[in-house]
């Protein structure tokens, strides 16, 4: 199943830079370790249509083992670096409102956002210690809670936070499952937030549908080939050129999983680049005023390469995180049309089985 140009329908995987491209006097050991192809951008008259290898019945059996996975209750709620050492944050997470902050050693405390009181909203409430103050009267919360308030399960993973809730259908666990990741001390890691009008589903089963990527997205990526002896309904796994430019790019070779029913993961597992993970986390609000719902898109990419040239990546994070999120960003505004079109057509009992 491929995106890439008809006049060459082998797949391109982990071809690197012909040395005829280069310059002469680059040493040959240099030269080889240039992870850049030059393979230009193919129009769209000379890309093969991929509709056939996208069933919808494909997706939907991707999409089918991945609710069947037990989240344990747990859902992403912000970066781990929204909640301060002193005052609280809220979120509004599967309908509730929800309270976080860090006791004094750090950890990650969730509960109720409602003041157990008089209802005050608990948003940016000061934390002395371990105990939260509501800004209203001063009531005192406690970590371990009382018989007004009980806290919820959370987990700090480093890159994000997370709280655990009685979802329906789902048996709770110690800890969200978290997919391998590269060593964050040695990665540079950026975070997308975004809100669509739609249900995690959905947002799930857009990223379960790659045969979209060189056609919806031209300006990240072309020469998709997904490789069918290496995929089934619970890994999809992906040969695809990362676009530099029109002329340039960077073939690598991903595997997409979902390490429970709201997540998605793009985990790189050849070519450069590989065990960096990009993480699409798709979180419940709620209802709005309109009965639609609303679902909050968490995108983490940990980027991460055993070159020794990446500690000069590392140095330049804090240049780099924001061009990291701006591209995720991209990808979100058209992946974004079409998880709400998937939504509407879903409610409208209009979307092709």
């Amino acid at each position: 199943m491929s995106l890439e140009a008809r006049r060459d329908p082998r797949p391109v995987r982990r071809s690197f830079l012909p040395t005829s491209l280069l310059p002469a006097s680059l040493p040959a050991a240099v030269r080889s370790r240039i992870p850049i192809s030059r393979v230009p951008q193919p129009p769209e008259e000379k890309m093969a249509p991929t509709w056939r290898q996208a069933r919808p019945s494909r997706i939907a059996a991707s999409l089918a083992a991945a609710q069947a996975t037990n989240s344990g209750g747990w859902l992403v709620a912000g970066v781990s670096a929204d909640v301060p050492a002193s005052t609280s944050i809220t979120r509004s997470i599967a309908g509730r409102e929800v309270v976080f902050w860090r006791a004094s050693d750090g950890t990650l405390v969730a509960g109720p956002g409602a003041c157990p009181h008089l209802g005050a909203l608990l948003d940016r409430c000061a934390v002395v210690g371990d105990t939260l103050f509501c800004r209203w009267h001063g009531y005192a919360l406690e970590p371990a809670g009382d018989r007004t308030w009980s806290p919820y399960r959370a987990h700090d993973d480093g890159v994000l936070i997370w709280v655990g809730l009685p979802m329906p259908g789902e048996s709770p666990t110690d800890r969200p499952a978290l997919p391998p990741r590269p060593p964050l001390g040695g990665a540079v890691t950026a975070v997308m937030v975004e809100k669509g009008i739609c249900e995690p589903q959905d947002v799930i089963a857009n990223r379960l549908d790659p045969w979209h990527g060189a056609w919806f997205h031209p300006y990240s990526f072309s020469h998709l080939v997904v490789d069918e002896s290496a995929s089934n309904d619970r890994v999809l796994t992906v040969d695809v050129m990362f676009r530099l430019s029109r002329t340039w790019g960077i073939p690598v070779r991903a595997e997409f999983f979902c390490p429970d029913a709201r997540s998605i993961v793009m985990l790189i597992v050849d070519g450069e680049g590989a065990g960096s993970v990009v993480e699409t986390h798709a979180t419940p609000v709620g209802v709005d005023a309109n009965g639609n719902s609303a679902t909050i898109i968490t995108e983490a990419t940990i980027a991460y390469s055993e070159r020794s040239g990446f500690r000069l990546a590392h140095w330049l994070a804090p240049a780099l995180r924001p061009v990291m999120r701006r591209t995720a960003r991209r990808l979100w505004v058209d992946d974004l049309v079409y998880a709400e079109r998937r939504y509407r057509l879903r409610n409208l009992g209009e979307y092709p089985e």
